[in-house]
């Protein structure tokens, strides 16, 4: 038999096979995995010192430089930057992709601990937090009303 004579001749069975290939499409399509946009995370570490009531300078050559000095002796380190404003000094690390991001964190957390000594008395504790992509707000919303 033809398609068409079975269609002609017994409608109900094509309508039973066309429900069942879109219901088999739906159910596959679904389960689709997308590969054109990977879920990687860069492997990002910030290290964040406060030294309240200094200028950049100051802390860029008592805090920052130390800093650098210490971490910039870790392995696997892909990118290091530094930027120093008043009473604040920014350290982020960037890791190879290959490295696992716990390991750096305690890595890098032993350093700090390591450079504290050459830190002044008066700066605050270093901050570590590894940086996530999914971690920045990506809507903010404000409501006003004059009536609440």
């Amino acid at each position: 038999m033809i398609l068409s004579d079975l269609s002609i001749k017994r409608p109900v069975i094509c309508l039973v096979a066309s429900i069942l290939i879109l219901l088999v499409g739906g159910l596959s399509f679904q389960n689709l995995s997308v590969r054109e946009y990977p879920m990687t995370d860069a492997p990002v570490i910030l290290v964040e010192t406060v030294y309240p009531g200094a200028s950049a300078e100051v802390v860029e050559s008592k805090i920052t430089e130390p800093l650098e000095k210490e971490l910039s002796a870790i392995d696997g380190i892909r990118l290091l930057r530094s930027s120093s404003t008043e009473g604040q000094s920014r350290v982020p690390l960037e890791f190879n992709l290959g490295r696992n991001l716990d390991e750096a964190a305690n890595d890098v957390r032993d350093r700090v601990s390591r450079a504290r000594g050459n830190l002044p008395q008066e700066a605050r504790e270093s901050q570590v937090s590894k940086v996530e992509a999914d971690s920045n707000p990506i809507l903010s919303m404000s409501f006003t009303s004059e009536k609440y």
